[in-house]
This record gives structure tokens, C-alpha cells and sequence, in this order.
């Protein structure tokens, strides 16, 4: 710059040597004559930027993720819980960039990338949800436990999760519910081809037996399906319904924090949080589908969910209003407004925690109760004669009796022996 103000170099030669444009050198020569060489130093330098994280924000960051509750969150789910638990609001970059310099390694593995074909989502939210379970220690107590999930192809937005001890149809059929209830009824279902779905026996009909027109019974959720005209399409491997098994990945690497901070530890608990939980992981990563109506269609307001999701199995009646369910016995009870029921009437058993044990005749619901049938008293055989034969009484000598006689001991005296020999043998005789 010395050179510059000397005039040994021009101002196109010191800008090309510099890097800079020659309006920037005429300022800094400007600068350098007026101010001195301090002028080329940036006003930036060994200052700390005004939005830059203080010392103690960023020391209390680091200790909030090495704490037990934050210890195995990832980054990006620990900085949600930054902003929704602490208070502390920080860009994902400058959150990343603190906790890697702190030698803070993200527990969420990323595996080696793999190309793969990835299936377009559907047009409309509505037109094919995939439903799914997995089992997880989502409470860290070592005991695993079902989570049933079903999730939108076309959104990626959770639309139902229940809780259970394990895989069950009763977990598939709350799943179920919350979709009717806050969704409405969808196109079609996506799961697998576990036995709650498809009989074990469909698997096994040949082409021959289909075009015989063989049928196979539906599962008891299959059936349910077919009353609210919900098509089942069985998958054939997991990564055919990739978007749901990726939500279990997501699933289980944020619910058990979840539960931790909110004090979670039974499963009435969880699936009261799970309600609270689902709009807030739907508006973290749901997406808006390419055609905004909905493909849900809307529920009658004479659909009875609750004799839909439930066991069905057919019985009949006696004259009497009774029939047999499972080795007890049960009676309809008939109100004026229900029709009566006739003699031999084929009805539907219903069961379910919701209703209980319900019967259902030409689209009739009818309560139940207990029955006891009365016990047929066995008639009792005529008892023969016996024959009576005479028993000795049992002051008998023969039986008894000679207990009552006093035995002759020898451990009398000799004096009483001798008296008694006398009066024998030396008496007088007449």
C-alpha cells in the first residue's frame, strides 16, 4: 500500500495484485493516508458478532444434552424440545455446529445411502393409508409393547396410534376408529399379511381352487372392512410400505423422550398423550398432497361404529330367547319397540369392550344377559329289599362277651391259691 501512495505501483497493477476491484483500492489508499496501516484491518476482526450464542446460553445447551432427558434425542428433535420445553430457540446450523464442536455425536445412525425406486404418493389424502405395528420399549423399563400406527400415503400425516401389550386386533380396530371418527372412511388399507388381515388359508388357494370359485372366510377385521367398504391390499414385503415403517424408525427414536419429560409409564397414559401428540408430529412433517380433495368420504350419521368394530359370530335361539356363546348361556331381552324374536332366529353375537355382549337381528340391536338354566333333577332308582340276616349282639361270648368275664390271672398269692385248693379238695361232702 506504501508502494501505492509512492506512485511505484499504478492503481490497476496493485488492484490485480490484490484481488480487488480499483474502487476498493482508491478507498483503502484513501484510508491508509488519512488513518494510517490500521485502516486495513477489518473493524470485525476479534469482535463477537451481535447474534452470536453467549457463553452461557451455549453452556447450558451442552449440559441440557448430555442430561439423562435430553441424552439420547437427535439433533433435530432435541432442538423442537429446546423450543417447546426450555425455552431456548436456536437454528438447527448453529445447534449442529455448537454440539459438534463440543464432541456431541447425534445418537440417530446414518446408514450408507442406497438407491432405490421410490413409489410416487398418491394424488389425495385418503386414497391409501398404511397401517402397521411394532413392538418397542418405548417406556425404557425392558418390557416391549405394540404400537399400532396408521399413516396417509398421500400426506404422510398420522392418522391413528393406540397403544397395546401386544400386536392385536383390538389395537388394529381402535387404529381404525380414529380414522372414521376424525378422518373419515378411507378408499383402501395397506398392511401386511399378518393373520388379522388375511386368513392363513388364503394363502394356500391354488388357481385351480379360485377358479372353482372357492371362497375363504374373512378375518373378523377383514369383514369390518368389507361393512365400511374399505378395500385391504396385502403387502408382500416391508419395503412395499416403506412410509410407515420409516414413521416407526422416527417413532422410536422420539416417544420414549417424549414419555420421559411428560412422566409417562403405563399404557392408558401413553394413549391419552398419543391423542395430544399426533397433531404436533403432523404439522412438523406432513406434506400437502398434489390434489386437495379429500378421498375420505364422510361418515352417515346412521353408522354405528361400534357394531362394526367388534367380533361377529352367528348363534341361534330357542323358544325362549336363549342361546350358547362360549360354554354359557345368554338371554335376549326384548323391548316393545324391538320386533320379538321367533324360535330357531339366526343372529349375530356381538362383542367388543365398547358394547360388551350385544345381538343383533335384521339390523336390531338387543341387549343381553346372563342366563342359568335349571338343573334337571336325575329321578331316583326304587331301592330293592335287602335281605336281613341276624348279627349276634355284642354282649355275645362268641363276639363280645368274653371281654365282660374276669380271666384267671397267675399273679395271685400263693395264699389264695392254697384257700382255693381247699375249698375244692378238702372240703367236707354230704
Amino acid at each position: 500500500m506504501q508502494k501505492l501512495v509512492d506512485g511505484d505501483f499504478t492503481l490497476a497493477q496493485a488492484a490485480s495484485s490484490l484481488g480487488l476491484s480499483n474502487r476498493q483500492v482508491i478507498r483503502l489508499k484513501k484510508g491508509f493516508i488519512q488513518e494510517g496501516p490500521a485502516v486495513l484491518i477489518h473493524k470485525n476482526t476479534n469482535c463477537k458478532p451481535a447474534h452470536a450464542l453467549g457463553d452461557e446460553l451455549a453452556a447450558k445447551i451442552i449440559s441440557l444434552k448430555q442430561s439423562e432427558l435430553y441424552r439420547d434425542a437427535n439433533f433435530l428433535h432435541f432442538q423442537e424440545l429446546l423450543s417447546r420445553h426450555e425455552n431456548i430457540t436456536i437454528s438447527y446450523s448453529a445447534l449442529h455446529s455448537l454440539l459438534t464442536k463440543a464432541k456431541i455425536q447425534s445418537p440417530k445412525k446414518r446408514r450408507r445411502f442406497k438407491p432405490h425406486r421410490r413409489r410416487k404418493r398418491k394424488l389425495q389424502e385418503g386414497l391409501l393409508i398404511q397401517m402397521d405395528a411394532t413392538p418397542f420399549e418405548w417406556f425404557g423399563s425392558g418390557d416391549k409393547y405394540a404400537l399400532h400406527g396408521a399413516i396417509d400415503d398421500a400426506t404422510g400425516k398420522i392418522v391413528g396410534l393406540y397403544l397395546t401389550k401386544n400386536e392385536c386386533l383390538m389395537g388394529y380396530w381402535e387404529v381404525t376408529r380414529q380414522i372414521v371418527l376424525n378422518h373419515g372412511i378411507p378408499v383402501s388399507l395397506y398392511t401386511d399379511r399378518h393373520a388379522i388381515f388375511l386368513s392363513t388359508v388364503a394363502t394356500r388357494l391354488s388357481v385351480e381352487d379360485q377358479l372353482a370359485g372357492k371362497v375363504i372366510n374373512d378375518t373378523q377385521f377383514g369383514r369390518a372392512m368389507n361393512e365400511l367398504g374399505i378395500t385391504i391390499i396385502p403387502a408382500r414385503s416391508p419395503q412395499a410400505k416403506g412410509r410407515v415403517e420409516r414413521l416407526w424408525e422416527t417413532l422410536q427414536s422420539r416417544l420414549p423422550i417424549e414419555f420421559k419429560l411428560a412422566g409417562i409409564s403405563t399404557i392408558d397414559q401413553a394413549n391419552e398423550f398419543l391423542l395430544k401428540y399426533i397433531p404436533l408430529f403432523n404439522q412438523m412433517f406432513a406434506v400437502e398432497p398434489v390434489n386437495a380433495v379429500s378421498a375420505f368420504r364422510t361418515v352417515s350419521s346412521k353408522l354405528n361404529i361400534d357394531t362394526v368394530l367388534c367380533v361377529k359370530l352367528t348363534r341361534s335361539v330357542d323358544a325362549g330367547g336363549v342361546f350358547s356363546f362360549y360354554n354359557k348361556h345368554f338371554k335376549v331381552i326384548t323391548k316393545p319397540s324391538l320386533p320379538l324374536l321367533p324360535p330357531k332366529a339366526k343372529i349375530s353375537v356381538l362383542v367388543s369392550p365398547h358394547i360388551g355382549i350385544a345381538v343383533e337381528w335384521k339390523l336390531q340391536l338387543y341387549p343381553v344377559l346372563p342366563y342359568i338354566k335349571p338343573v334337571k333333577k336325575e329321578p331316583v332308582a326304587p331301592s330293592s329289599k335287602q335281605k336281613s340276616t341276624w348279627r349276634p349282639p355284642d354282649s355275645h361270648y362268641y363276639k363280645y362277651g368274653h371281654t365282660l368275664i374276669n380271666k384267671v390271672s397267675f399273679e395271685d398269692t400263693d395264699k389264695d391259691i392254697l384257700a382255693m385248693l381247699e375249698s375244692i379238695f378238702l372240703c367236707k361232702y354230704a
